[in-house]
């Protein structure tokens, strides 16, 4: 990654900028509107640990083998994109100077494995999983003092909305259930 150093900047800031810039997605390589504080490190950590839990949950079902191959792909593919998340979260941490949390083994997660019992059930859980990840990100966004920061946690509430709408879709469900997302 390259970063624009520019005079009035401290490091952290420019390696915080970039990762924010980068964590959202954008192109422009501006700097945070305010400084982070420890609580936004605290927020990204719960971020974070969301996201080992997501490739947890789709490495379980990929090891299930109870979802039919196609499905499996979409699943490793969502699974693809918490592992960008969790990188970027990662990096977005230690640039604010902070220590990111750490992965478990997919063992040390509570999951409710019993009612894995079908590739309906392994959906179920991967949606329930997702909307629960939308709306601690929803609820994040205003919580954060650094304000690009939040812009970061809305673009991956966005996917993982997508994830979700996807996963209701593959349930014969309705892909929006609503208007809102709570």
């Amino acid at each position: 990654m390259t970063l624009i150093t520019q005079p009035r900047l401290t490091r952290r800031a420019t390696l915080s900028a970039a990762a924010v810039a980068k964590l959202a997605g954008c192109a422009s390589r501006e700097t945070a509107s305010a400084p982070p504080r420890q609580s936004d490190v605290d927020l990204l950590n719960v971020a974070l640990g969301l996201e080992y839990e997501a490739i947890a949950v789709y490495q379980l079902g990929a090891d299930s083998k109870l979802l039919q191959p196609a499905v499996a792909q979409v699943a490793l593919a969502f699974q693809a994109d918490h592992r960008e998340h969790a990188k970027l979260l990662d990096a977005t941490i230690r640039g604010l100077g902070g220590r990111p949390v750490e992965a478990k083994d997919v063992k040390e997660y509570a999951f409710r494995t019993d009612r894995l019992t079908d590739q309906a059930a392994v959906l179920t859980f991967a949606a329930e999983l997702e909307k629960g990840a939308a709306s601690a990100y929803l609820s994040t966004v205003p919580v954060f003092q650094n304000r690009e920061l939040a812009k970061a946690a809305a673009s991956i509430l966005g996917a993982e909305t997508q994830h979700w709408s996807v996963l209701r879709a593959a349930l014969g469900q309705p892909p929006i259930p609503g208007p809102f997302i709570s």
